[in-house]
């Protein structure tokens, strides 16, 4: 009879000690564990990392290229002292005909930067290149006290320009150009003359379409060959 009621005795407190062990997967008080919540973490870095690589893609789906041609800090001057901010102006682009520029402001320069590029993206207009490589013939823009000249180039040229303009042809796409500008040295306003010289550009299939003619007959007129003429006019893709 002794040894029945030693064997039972373990058989009871068994049940008490399992009651008092926590649940495997949950902490002291009951809530989960870190290991729930990895896989939640790592799937945020990831779709950060997602929407930080299609920042740089327009609707389309087509790649762009974004260049930072200024900053500067600006102060306002209120009660307490003086408050700063940065302005940022932006050139983007898609290297193959389209381009568009844009300024932002904030209180810190990567909300700046973004600012302009979202405004740059919305305000981008589109180039007609020869050959996909420069522009189809010299141009001036002029905005405020700056002026703007730009001259097609043969192959092998390059981008002859300094500062904002060749930020705005290497976004462009443009690969021979030649350019100067005359009265200013101010980003904004190179950047506006320049717009508005491009913005002035056609092709030789716009004036024949506009004029009703074929391109052969426009050709002609700088005293080429009809051949070479027929030529070129089948070699215009743009």
């Amino acid at each position: 009879m002794a040894d029945e009621v030693q064997n039972e005795a373990p058989v009871a407190d068994a049940p008490a000690a399992t009651e008092g062990a926590p649940r495997e997967g949950r902490g002291p008080r009951g809530g989960r564990g870190r290991g729930g919540n990895d896989n939640r973490s790592g799937g945020g870095r990831g779709r950060n990392d997602r929407n930080r690589r299609d920042n740089n893609r327009d609707e389309g789906g087509e790649e762009l290229v974004e260049k930072l041609v200024h900053i500067n800090r600006v102060s306002k001057t209120v009660k307490g002292g003086k408050r700063f901010g940065f302005a940022a102006l932006v050139v983007v682009g898609d290297g193959s005909g389209r381009v568009g520029f844009g300024h932002g402001k904030a209180r810190e320069v990567p909300e700046a930067i973004s600012k302009a590029t979202a405004a740059a993206k919305k305000a981008m207009i589109r180039v007609p290149l020869k050959d996909g490589r420069t522009l189809h013939h010299d141009g001036m823009g002029h905005f405020g006290a700056g002026r703007v000249y730009v001259r097609t180039a043969p192959a092998g040229t390059g981008i002859i320009a300094g500062g904002p303009m060749r930020a705005v042809f290497e976004s462009l796409g443009v690969h021979d150009v030649v350019t100067k500008s005359v009265g200013t040295s101010n980003p904004y306003n190179m950047i506006r003359a320049t717009f508005e010289a491009l913005g002035e550009q056609t092709s030789p299939r716009s004036v024949a379409q506009r004029r009703g003619k074929k391109i052969a007959e426009l050709l002609r007129r700088g005293g080429s060959s009809v051949e070479v003429a027929e030529a070129d006019a089948a070699a215009v893709v743009e």
